[in-house]
């Protein structure tokens, strides 16, 4: 099969006919083998009985429905684990983003070899103060971060080579940083093409400006999990023997200074009165504290179970 195309989704009734005739017509005048995988992420509105009536039409057209809204991010999980296609594409179901621009994301993959290709929505046609500046400085830091060059992380379209969906684990809000858990996995590949963003015609956006502060936040976890995921102890073992170090060092000067004044027959202030003491105290504790939560880590890494972060109420032609 040529291509797994994966559309996550919530409350968009309204586009799904008009994005399948549209896949359709593209598949057709390219003659892709294809599966359309819809993911209902937990929609209130008729989305399902929308899915229902594609498949009944179109042997292509497979479904996912989720027990109720766990997010984009487990929704891609889902279509991941049930994608077949050598190629799969990811796109949104709002009709921003182009069917049209398959082909040639396919052949950036198949004949260019990518791993990976990000869509990048150049020229956008959302609201420039809610989301067009802090998209762009929320693009700028995860560059930083992260070292994956991409002009635009959040671009819905996407094209993966099947292994790397198969090797990579989407968890929490990290569908904005799949490039950067490719790259960690050890799929360097990442390319970038410029895409058509089209103004929404049905609906309204599911996201609101929080995303972009959970967005910061996440990066932050991802590059602290790419960096000492694997090895906590690296981290805070070694902030926790410096602090516990420095304050064992202190301490012992504190009373050594203070036996020598002794000895000498100078007055010497108590070492309970004395507000170094209390400092060195303190980042003894603090160190202990830090390196028994690198220990725990380390713990917990190796007993954790994989449990299941989603339920899925029904699955179409699976």
């Amino acid at each position: 099969m040529n291509l797994s195309i994966l559309i996550p989704l919530l409350n968009e009734a309204e586009s799904l006919p008009e994005l399948h005739t549209w896949i359709e017509k593209v598949m057709r005048e390219n003659n892709f083998t294809y599966e359309v995988i819809f993911i209902d992420d937990g929609s209130t509105d008729e989305s399902w009985n929308e899915i229902l009536k594609l498949q009944v039409a179109d042997v292509n057209v497979k479904g996912i429905r989720f027990q109720k809204n766990y997010g984009k991010s487990q929704a891609l999980h889902a279509g991941f684990d049930m994608a077949q296609g050598d190629v799969v594409i990811t796109m949104d179901a709002d009709l921003q983003d182009s069917p049209d621009e398959i082909p040639e994301l396919y052949q950036m993959i198949t004949s260019q070899k990518f791993d990976l290709v990000s869509g990048w929505k150049k020229k956008r046609y959302d609201a420039v103060f809610a989301k067009n500046l802090p998209s762009k400085l929320f693009n700028w830091a995860a560059r930083r971060t992260s070292g994956v060059q991409l002009n635009d992380f959040n671009c819905g379209l996407k094209a993966y080579n099947n292994k790397v969906v198969k090797n990579i684990d989407v968890y929490g809000e990290m569908h904005r940083y799949i490039p950067v858990l490719a790259k960690n996995a050890g799929f360097s590949k990442i390319g970038e093409k410029v895409v058509q963003h089209q103004a929404r015609k049905y609906g309204t956006s599911k996201f609101g400006m929080s995303r972009f502060i959970n967005g910061f936040l996440d990066l932050i976890t991802i590059w602290f999990l790419s960096k000492f995921g694997k090895r906590p102890m690296h981290l805070f073992g070694a902030m926790g023997a410096f602090m516990f170090v420095i304050g064992f060092c202190s301490a012992l000067f504190i009373g050594v200074y203070k036996i020598y004044k002794l000895s000498v027959g100078e007055p010497a202030l108590l070492v309970t009165k004395n507000p170094w003491f209390y400092i060195a105290l303190t980042a003894m504790i603090l160190g202990t504290q830090l390196f028994l939560a690198g220990f725990l880590g380390e713990i917990i890494l190796r007993t954790k179970n994989n449990e299941a972060r989603y339920k899925i109420a029904s699955k179409l032609n699976s």
